[in-house]
């Protein structure tokens, strides 16, 4: 038995000295539509506000089949990514209207399918998901119950409409402009080799070496998660394997590159370091490492608006293509 007391529209009603019916239209934004008197209005609002009432959003959900809700399912919010795409995506839910629930899978199949149908008993409007595997018919099932769009990466062989970065062009840039400094040894670290980012991102890279007529020593190119520990346990590989540190890194995400900063640190707090040290994703700390940091910008407020305004018009029963948004590279060691 709990001693809380909730109010009801009965009880606004009654110390407004009006009929229920009287407050539920006036608080519920129908007064003009049933010519309610603006003295009503008025008073109905001053006790609502007096007592921190609003009217309850369950019985306006079974009034309009609508529950201004939007679900976010994403791997972690450590991901610094996701982080941000999460908090951009709650702003701009909140301006539209909408609240936005946010979940995390932990790049979990059975852990995201939990989070998606805890969604769906909560009847959000529509989902916005960073796919953790590439099972195209479960998305797709999930896609006919309610407005989807894959932000961040997209499921290989399914036409699901997404949003993701153009990663890469970036990373065939940034990659190419590394070995134009007359680097030979550029090692890769990668997360899971069936997702988009992984292979787009590896594609940027061999593209690059391809580019610039050079082969690149597959023994340095590794791949585990994007977790922390896991560029931690690649660079601690990576040295072992070579006795020293290659000439340059490439870290396919800031989560990887912190564990391969990590293990630097712990080694001889960058006596010996890379050369050259190269990212996708950026922070404003890799302004503060003992090495520069050329990283690939992810632009996390079009990737949050693009794919809002996608659900928006799914909502709207309107069509809706895919999107590739452009990044741009951070060159904190400009090539010479």
């Amino acid at each position: 038995m709990t001693n809380y007391q909730r109010l009801t529209i009965a009880d606004i009603a009654k110390l407004a000295g009006v009929s229920k019916t009287t407050a539920s239209m006036v608080l519920n934004g129908r007064a003009e539509q049933y010519r309610i008197a603006a003295s009503t209005v008025e008073r109905v609002r001053q006790v609502a506000a007096e007592h921190h009432f609003q009217p309850s959003t369950s019985a306006r959900l079974l009034r309009s089949r609508r529950s201004e809700t939007l679900g976010l399912v994403v791997p972690e919010l450590s991901n610094l990514a996701h982080a941000l795409l999460a908090q951009t995506l709650e702003a701009l839910c909140r301006e539209a209207g909408f609240q936005l629930f946010i979940m995390c899978s932990n790049d979990q199949a059975e852990l995201e399918t939990k989070a998606v149908e805890q969604l769906l008993a909560r009847q959000v409007d529509g989902l916005m998901l960073v796919p953790c595997s590439n099972n195209a018919k479960l998305y797709a099932k999930w896609s006919k119950r309610l407005p989807l769009v894959l932000v961040d990466r997209r499921v290989i062989d399914s036409n699901l409409p997404f949003v993701v970065t153009d990663a890469e062009e970036q990373v065939f840039t940034l990659i190419e402009q590394t070995l134009a400094q007359g680097v030979n040894e550029i090692a890769y670290f990668g997360g899971q080799m069936t997702l988009s980012p992984s292979i787009d991102r590896l594609a940027g890279y061999h593209n690059a070496w391809r580019s610039a007529a050079k082969t690149p020593d597959e023994k340095l190119i590794f791949h585990r998660d994007y977790q922390q520990h896991s560029g931690y346990a690649m660079m601690t590989e990576c040295y072992k394997q070579l006795g020293r540190y290659p000439e340059a890194i490439f870290a396919a995400s800031i989560s990887l590159l912190e564990g391969a900063l990590a293990f630097m640190n712990e080694h001889d707090q960058f006596q010996t370091a890379p050369q050259y040290l190269l990212c996708f994703d950026d922070h404003r700390l890799l302004d503060c490492m003992p090495r520069p940091i050329n990283a690939i910008v992810q632009d996390s407020a079009q990737l949050a608006k693009q794919s809002l305004t996608r659900i928006m018009a799914l909502l709207a029963s309107e069509p809706i293509d895919s999107a590739w948004i452009p990044a741009r590279i951070n060159w904190r060691q400009k090539p010479r």
